[in-house]
């Protein structure tokens, strides 16, 4: 995404700045005061995808929201650091730079993953490891996963430099985005559609997403589940045909200190059809943990 042309219409975009921390030029949104929440999007999205999520928060709580590397406005520095291990390493030299000591990180699909490796590097105020709050969290490898965003031979695509140009040739006729964001379970306003339009239409970013992909590995963190002590809330839609519920309830059950919260009737992209619902829950979560907000 250009800085220049894309930003002024973004959402959100008076909050934006670009923070230089290696390896990579991150694109940060910052806003409001109380405990810290970092918000980290799924594999293709951006910090679109919080837009109502993030001013909502913000008033009671300080809110940071992030684009992963090379995806949205955050510039790639090393291609070689998009896996789950090295984004953590990485978000969590940020946050160290930055002065920010997360409360509570709060991940969507693929950043619910990157949200429980990086509770692991990062402590509170309270010396506590920050609480997880994972939306649809994405916590198998690569299938219907990111399926529903590109083709099922994406990764093999990414070893591919020409991949990024055929896929957004592929997604440019018309209805062919709508149908993918639809496959989600999700269906979004127009504005929605025409963000993730953008998006997908960009081949950096989706050359981005792609290399993240090939280089995505969850054996590790799924080896680790049993032993992770952090506090673990997985919120789960029932009709996300993109990462099915089973997936977080699973999971559940193999972290000792973890929460497993259905929400009936969504799809994937759950904190966009319905963001204040998720909001509020968010907070009764967060007070539950003793995380209260300054309002």
């Amino acid at each position: 995404m250009d800085w220049r042309r894309d930003l002024p219409t973004w959402p959100n975009a008076e909050l934006s700045r670009l923070v230089p921390q290696r390896p990579h030029r991150w694109h940060v949104q910052e806003a409001g005061n109380g405990p810290t929440l970092l918000l980290l999007h799924g594999a293709g999205g951006a910090t679109h995808s919080w837009r109502d999520v993030l001013p909502d928060l913000a008033g009671d709580h300080h809110v940071v929201a992030i684009d992963l590397p090379g995806q949205g406005f955050t510039k790639l520095g090393v291609r070689q650091r998009c896996g789950l291990d090295h984004m953590a390493e990485d978000i969590a030299s940020l946050c160290k730079a930055q002065g920010w000591q997360p409360d509570a990180i709060i991940g969507h699909s693929a950043g619910a993953a990157i949200a429980l490796r990086l509770s692991q590097r990062l402590r509170t105020t309270q010396d506590q490891a920050p609480v997880v709050i994972g939306l649809n969290a994405a916590l198998g490898n690569f299938k219907g996963v990111a399926g529903w965003l590109f083709p099922a031979l994406a990764k093999v695509l990414a070893l591919n430099p020409l991949a990024s140009g055929l896929f957004v040739k592929s997604v440019s006729g018309p209805g062919r985005i709508q149908s993918l964001i639809r496959s989600t379970g999700s269906d979004l306003d127009a504005k929605g559609m025409q963000l993730y339009e953008r998006l997908i239409k960009d081949t950096g970013h989706v050359e981005a997403t792609l290399t993240m992909m090939s280089q995505w590995r969850l054996d590790r963190l799924n080896d680790d589940l049993p032993t992770l002590g952090t506090r673990t809330i997985l919120l789960a839609a029932t009709a996300d045909k993109a990462v099915p519920a089973d997936v977080s309830e699973a999971a559940a059950k193999r972290l000792p200190n973890a929460r497993y919260i259905a929400l009936p009737g969504l799809g994937h992209l759950a904190h966009e059809e319905q963001p204040t619902m998720i909001c509020n829950m968010i907070r009764e979560i967060l007070a539950s943990e003793g995380i209260a907000g300054s309002g």
